[in-house]
């Protein structure tokens, strides 16, 4: 697929996850799921490739990407590992309403504009880092790597004070 994960902490658990939409064929995987283990305790680290938003003659088509964002939202919902962080192309900004199955449960930056798309003029930041029983604190851009979206990083608190 086109997503990963790298970890300073133990990664105790990985599967890929189905989020993608009923009129694509089999091979297509752009969801991931880990556990990681940290000082603080378990992270259900979720990372993916929402599909593009497309122009067409009928205007923007994102029903691929509001479909995944449900199935993913779904997996959100029932996940039992009480903080969550889910980063990656979400191919939206979070005011978006195709992504409320994600922004309704999830918290988005506090501070940072990150615009990480396109690379040579970014405009929008549709690279996400979003967090439940967890801050995302600061969003920014690292340096272009080559693809047509810059890189984001994240300083994510976690929430000590919960079960």
């Amino acid at each position: 697929g086109t997503v990963g994960l790298w970890s300073k902490y133990p990664i105790t658990e990985d599967q890929l996850v189905d989020i993608r939409p009923r009129d694509i064929e089999e091979g297509w995987s752009r969801g991931l799921r880990a556990v990681v283990r940290t000082p603080y305790g378990e992270v259900a680290a979720y990372v993916a490739h929402l599909p593009s938003v497309r122009i067409g003659a009928g205007g923007l088509a994102s029903a691929r990407r509001d479909e995944s964002a449900r199935a993913l939202g779904a997996l959100v919902r029932d996940e039992k590992v009480r903080t969550v962080i889910l980063m990656g192309d979400l191919n939206s900004t979070v005011d978006d309403r195709g992504l409320a199955p994600l922004t309704s449960q999830l918290n988005v930056a506090e501070r940072g504009f990150a615009f990480s798309f396109p690379t040579a003029f970014p405009v929008a930041r549709i690279d996400q880092v979003l967090a439940r029983s967890a801050t995302v604190d600061h969003i920014r851009t690292l340096p272009a790597t080559g693809s047509d979206h810059l890189p984001v990083a994240a300083r994510v608190t976690l929430d000590t004070t919960g079960p």
